[in-house]
């Protein structure tokens, strides 16, 4: 009994750190877009890594927390834009609860090694990027600007513009943080 109490412990305390890592670093934005979204240093890998380490129903939590997080740190702005009740539910539907819920995706290969960890990733972060799309299409076709016919396609520009870099960034560690043979040995006793 007393063991289960210690790993749950330590389970939340690590979930608590790293989604507090993954909020502070995505206060550092590379590049901020007009109308939200942002390049950060690397803030969706701390995220992924609750999934990666404890599973996908544990990383869905951690990231749903995130999300709420996110939330609350972009409602003010949200708000300042102008749009109806509606679209301001949409917004957080789409652009905050389940875009940063789903990286909480990650490790849905995490038992594959480095490279499906790697898949695991990309997937959670394509899916935020899809989420990110619907919502550019739906709810934000209002700002896109004249000459652009279609607004699913000015939401893939606009989305990519951001999502495409953080996505890369994020692989990219990904994969470093997870070739380093002392963290591959720190997460392994949970892959398998």
């Amino acid at each position: 009994m007393k063991t289960n109490t210690n790993t749950n412990i330590k389970r939340m305390v690590l979930t608590a750190v790293l989604i507090g890592l993954g909020t502070a670093l995505s206060l550092i934005k590379i590049w901020q877009m007009p109308l939200g979204g942002s390049i950060t240093l690397l803030s969706m890998l701390p995220i992924a890594l609750i999934s990666i380490e404890y599973g996908v129903g544990w990383g869905l939590t951690g990231a749903f927390i995130y999300s709420l997080i996110q939330m609350f740190l972009d409602l003010a702005a949200v708000l300042s834009w102008g749009l109806s009740p509606v679209a301001i539910i949409g917004t957080i539907a789409l652009d905050y609860i389940l875009a940063y819920t789903s990286i909480g995706l990650a490790g849905i290969f995490r038992k594959k090694g480095v490279f499906g960890i790697c898949a695991g990733v990309f997937i959670a972060l394509f899916m935020r990027f899809v989420f990110h799309l619907i919502s550019g299409t739906v709810i934000f076709d209002i700002w896109m600007p004249e000459g652009w016919a279609n607004p699913f396609i000015y939401s893939v520009c606009y989305n990519g513009l951001y999502m495409l870099p953080e996505m890369v960034l994020t692989m990219i560690g990904s994969v470093i943080l997870f070739k380093t043979p002392s963290f591959s040995r720190l997460v392994s006793s949970n892959l398998y």
